[in-house]
């Protein structure tokens, strides 16, 4: 059986890029396992954790990234997954993922209830309640 490459980005930075012996997307509409040969697709992606399991020649085990929305794209064994949220668990601090959180919640509270800044608030706040599930 083969392997599968794999490149993790989120907009302002690589989070992971090389060959994986299987993966599971957070899709959507659930979740996806990808494994060599798998068909060619495009992927919207959920909130939830991509699981990549390691080659058993690189030590195995799993690498855990947090994601919310963005796409992968899943051809010639190969998957590109472009984030637009995107933390791998190991690198969660919790205490600061509350602070952002309290820091936000305090921002859109302060705002009229008629200002569209309340999305921008609101999806940061739902980022760091995902972060937290996950920490």
């Amino acid at each position: 059986m083969g392997t599968i490459q794999c490149q993790f980005v989120r907009p302002d930075r690589l989070l992971f890029q090389g060959e994986v012996d299987h993966l599971i997307l957070v899709a959507e509409s659930g979740e996806l396992g990808v494994w060599p040969s798998h068909a060619p697709t495009i992927v919207a992606l959920g909130d939830g954790v991509v699981r990549l399991h390691l080659l058993a020649t690189d030590g195995g085990g799993e690498v855990d990234i947090i994601v919310s929305g963005g796409y992968a794209e899943v051809k010639n064994d190969q998957v590109i997954v472009l984030a637009d949220h995107a933390r791998r668990s190991d690198d969660i601090d919790p205490d600061v993922v509350r602070e952002t959180r309290d820091a936000a919640q305090s921002m859109r509270d302060r705002l009229p209830e008629d200002d569209s800044r309340h999305l921008y608030y609101n999806n940061k706040i739902k980022w760091c309640d995902l972060l937290l599930q996950h920490a």
